[in-house]
């Protein structure tokens, strides 16, 4: 490209940029010359015909109107999904307080997530001596220092829920036999920093947890479970 090409280009951009300036600051300019209006032609979005300004501008309209009704039913979807799980939170929440005694309050902890939540894969990791639990495959007390623990150190740092894919030895540690069927996972930590353990569900759907979900509820699920094991008597 020579110079005067290239001066012939910045100029014709500078004309354009002071032609949209003038639109936008003056509105009103084609009720004011209709004759401009009418001749003025715009490629069709979806073909190589030309339609009108006023037909575009129709057109614009009518796509933005689309696309607020297909935002707007995506957020009556969450609410609406959003408001389903707050009722299962409701009921879990409801059941911790019935319980009476950490032991029952671990039993529905379980029941909960198996018929509130579907989650048929749960693990209740507890940091320390649990004796007064009676043994269960759905909980498993261990040393503060036990060696396993340090895989979920990032987890219990951040002190919030982590869902997606976890290592496979977090895997065979929480799920033992079932480790290989597991396609997702959702890590609930207990307590500040996991001092009381963590709650792990996983699911044979790799979709089910995944790293983009909300995780305020089982962030509040955490909170629930934590403060059972920790203010209801041993009974």
């Amino acid at each position: 490209m020579t110079t005067r090409e290239a001066r012939g280009l910045a100029a014709t951009e500078t004309e354009e940029a002071s032609i949209a300036s003038y639109l936008q600051h003056n509105p009103d300019f084609f009720e004011r010359h209709h004759a401009v209006l009418t001749r003025l032609r715009l490629p069709h979005v979806r073909g190589g015909s030309t339609v009108s300004l006023v037909e575009r501008q129709i057109e614009v309209l009518r796509e933005k109107h689309s696309a607020l009704e297909n935002k707007l039913s995506e957020l009556v979807r969450v609410a609406r999904s959003n408001d389903v799980i707050a009722d299962k939170l409701h009921r879990f929440t409801k059941r911790l307080l019935r319980s009476g005694s950490r032991s029952n309050a671990v039993d529905q902890i379980e029941a909960s997530l198996r018929e509130d939540f579907d989650a048929f894969h749960s693990v209740l990791v507890l940091v320390g001596d649990h004796t007064e639990l009676s043994p269960r495959r759905f909980v498993r007390s261990v040393k503060a220092d036990d060696p396993n623990l340090k895989s979920f150190e990032t987890l219990f740092t951040s002190g919030k829920p982590r869902c997606g894919q976890v290592r496979d030895s977090q895997r065979e540690f929480l799920f033992g036999q079932e480790a290989n069927d597991m396609g997702s996972v959702a890590l609930v930590p207990l307590g500040e920093k996991g001092s009381i353990g963590l709650l792990a569900l996983g699911s044979a759907d790799r979709d089910r947890f995944h790293p983009g979900m909300s995780t305020e509820f089982l962030a509040r699920m955490g909170d629930l479970v934590a403060d059972a094991l920790t203010v209801l008597p041993v009974r």
